[in-house]
This record gives structure tokens, C-alpha cells and sequence, in this order.
């Protein structure tokens, strides 16, 4: 079906340049954005809200100014820095990119998508984003809000994920011959502030008159999704060791699969026909030390993207001076906050400390 009017791309920019939003990541108007900036950001925006990523951003850029500081710090560095923003093989990656722009690009991003492309943890969407933010080329960015303001101005009956192609490709026939920078912005400002998944405010659109969405009526209808599928619940077992000193038992997650590096409680093995129901010697059969455990009323439960977890969790007390089993550590706890946690485990942490668990200090 064929579009009232078409969209103008200089529409677009004009209300771009009114409505702009300020974010920590982005060039002022009319100065030259940051490569490095622009990376970072993207790759913790995957993922994440911007709400989120921003005091992470921030933080990152006191810490690892630049792209050299960031390629000379160690991984556990980075991951500590990382705790708490959720998938951790983005700081994997974040780490192993910084380095290969170091060694093969001399610490200068490449300004090309097909080079970009080639770093680590760079896919498509990202390597757009930068060759257009950065560096002004003509690439078609499309993220989660470009998808919705590019399904409603057309009305794409075929849903998602499968219309991510026809998205794209119905975008890039929307880019205008210059500003190619300001205008992926502008279509991801739109989608964010106007053109919302709940409510859009259609009649501030500078592309009402051109969506067939909106001439249908029902908008807040669009992107067509294809039905989720319910997560699995797997089950496990987290252990909780606090030696008398008041220091609490931790090791480091193998460095690949999920949360590979991070530390953590320790715990056995996370599957559907793990038995929380078990006796309490059937639940212990995995600890990492030989104590009197005994279990904290209820589970912790913490929603993965594929996966929901819920962990019971064990609690176990050692004498001061115990020495911490192979490949864990005791860590005070008042310095868990300076541990590389994921979301999780911090759960089972408080779960078994309570009100005792000091609140985790910010990454400095």
C-alpha cells in the first residue's frame, strides 16, 4: 500500500534540531561526535535503556578515557566496572575490541561499516551506528525504535523478527543525502519520545500526515509481533560461606558461556530437573566446603533473556583463618561491592545476608 505523502527527511532533521535529546554520549550541535564515545555508548545501549547505561557510561569514561586506557586495562578490571549492566559478553568484547583497534588501527576506529564489521563484538546494527554517528556515512541504523516508526509509517502486517529485513530496507529508501549522523539519531529520538510503543503522540509526528499506521488508527498496534514462547524454569543451588571475620566465599565463573569471568556464590549445576524439594544433604551435595548448611526460607529468583532461575539458597558459617578451597577466595564483606557480581548473585547474597549485606558501592 502506497504512503499518503512521502516522508521528508529534512522534516525529520528540522524537528531533530528543535527536540534533540541531551545525552552523555552525544556531540553538541554542531560538533564533530567522538568515535570512541559513540562505541561505548552503542555497545552498552544494546540491551539496555538508556536510563540504565548512562551512569555506566559515565563511569567508563572517568575510568578509561580513551580507547588506549580501556586496551590497557585488564579484563577483571573492566568486568568489575561492568557489574550490575547485564550481559556480560558485551564487556567481554568491549575489552577484545578496544585491543584489536589498538593493534590493527593504531587507536583510531575505522570509518568504514565492512572494517567496523571486523572488530570484535560488532555486529551490523553497531557498525552502522558508528560509521554514521561517527563518522557521517550513509548507513542505514536500525534499531528497536526505528523498527516501530518504520512498521507504523508503512503498516507492515509481517510481524517480528522475521520483517527485520523489509525493515531495513524500507529505511534506508527514507535517508536523506546529507546529515547521515543526525538523521539515524533523529529516526531513534523519534521512536524513543514520539512515536512510543504505548500512547504515541502522533498529532507531534513531523511524519503524521505520511503514516499509514496513523491513517488507519491504530498505531500502538504496530510493529506486528509473532507470539513469545514462555521461558523455561531452571533450578539450582547457590552456596553462601561466611567465615567468622565476616568475609564471604567467592570464585571466578569459567571466562566463556554465561557470565563467563564474573565472580560468584558459588553453585552447582542450573537445570530443570533440579530438585529444590530435595532433603537438605541432597542439596549440599555440590558445596564448595564441608560445613553444617542449612538452608534460607524461600528461593532466588532472577529472570535471564532465555531462562528463568531460581536458586535455593544454602548458608554455612567457617572459622576465622579457614582457607578459601581451590580457585575461590574470601572476600570481606564489605568489599563486595568492588567484585565483578552479576545481578544474580548479589540476589543470593542478599537473600542469605539480609539487612547485613552493606549496599554495593558504586564502580569507581
Amino acid at each position: 500500500m502506497a504512503l499518503p505523502v512521502a516522508p521528508d527527511p529534512t522534516a525529520l532533521l528540522a524537528w531533530y534540531n528543535r527536540h534533540r535529546r541531551k545525552l552523555p554520549w552525544r556531540a553538541e550541535r554542531g560538533a564533530s561526535a567522538e568515535p570512541y564515545r559513540v562505541w561505548l555508548s552503542e555497545i552498552m545501549l544494546q540491551q539496555t535503556t538508556v536510563k540504565a547505561a548512562g551512569p555506566y557510561f559515565l563511569r567508563f569514561l572517568q575510568r578509561f578515557p580513551d580507547i588506549q586506557s580501556l586496551a590497557a586495562a585488564s579484563l577483571d578490571e573492566v568486568l568489575k566496572l561492568w557489574a550490575g549492566l547485564g550481559y556480560y559478553s558485551r564487556a567481554r568484547n568491549l575489552h577484545a575490541c578496544a585491543k584489536a583497534v589498538l593493534e590493527r588501527h593504531g587507536g583510531r576506529f575505522p570509518d568504514s561499516e565492512a572494517a567496523l564489521l571486523a572488530l570484535p563484538g560488532v555486529g551490523p546494527y553497531t557498525a552502522a551506528a558508528i560509521a554514521a554517528i561517527a563518522f557521517d556515512r550513509p548507513a542505514t541504523v536500525v534499531d528497536g525504535n526505528v523498527e516501530r516508526v518504520v512498521s507504523r509509517l508503512f503498516a507492515l502486517e509481517a510481524p517480528l523478527p522475521g520483517a527485520k529485513p523489509e525493515i531495513r530496507r524500507l529505511a534506508a529508501t527514507l535517508a536523506p543525502v546529507s546529515r547521515h549522523g543526525d538523521f539515524a539519531q533523529a529516526m531513534m529520538d523519534l521512536g524513543a519520545t514520539i512515536c512510543t510503543p504505548r500512547k504515541p503522540a502522533c498529532a507531534l509526528c513531523p511524519w503524521s500526515d505520511a503514516c499509514l499506521a496513523r491513517s488507519q488508527g491504530a498505531p500502538e498496534t504496530y510493529p506486528r509481533k509473532t507470539p513469545k514462547t514462555a521461558r523455561p524454569t531452571r533450578y539450582g543451588v547457590a552456596f553462601v560461606a561466611e567465615r567468622a571475620d565476616g568475609a564471604i566465599l567467592l570464585r571466578d565463573r569459567p571466562a566463556k558461556g554465561l557470565l563467563g569471568g564474573m565472580a560468584e556464590t558459588p553453585t552447582g549445576r542450573w537445570s530443570e530437573d533440579v530438585d529444590l524439594s530435595a532433603p537438605l544433604a541432597a542439596l549440599a551435595a555440590e558445596a564448595p566446603l564441608a560445613a553444617a548448611w542449612r538452608r534460607t526460607p524461600g528461593v532466588a529468583t532472577h529472570v535471564f533473556t532465555h531462562f528463568v532461575l531460581e536458586l535455593a539458597v544454602l548458608v554455612a558459617s567457617a572459622p576465622a583463618g579457614s582457607q578459601a578451597p581451590s580457585g575461590a577466595r574470601w572476600v570481606p564483606v564489605e568489599r563486595l561491592g568492588e567484585e565483578a557480581l552479576p545481578t544474580v548473585f548479589r540476589k543470593a547474597l542478599a537473600h542469605a545476608l539480609g539487612d547485613r549485606l552493606r549496599p554495593r558501592a558504586p564502580p569507581t
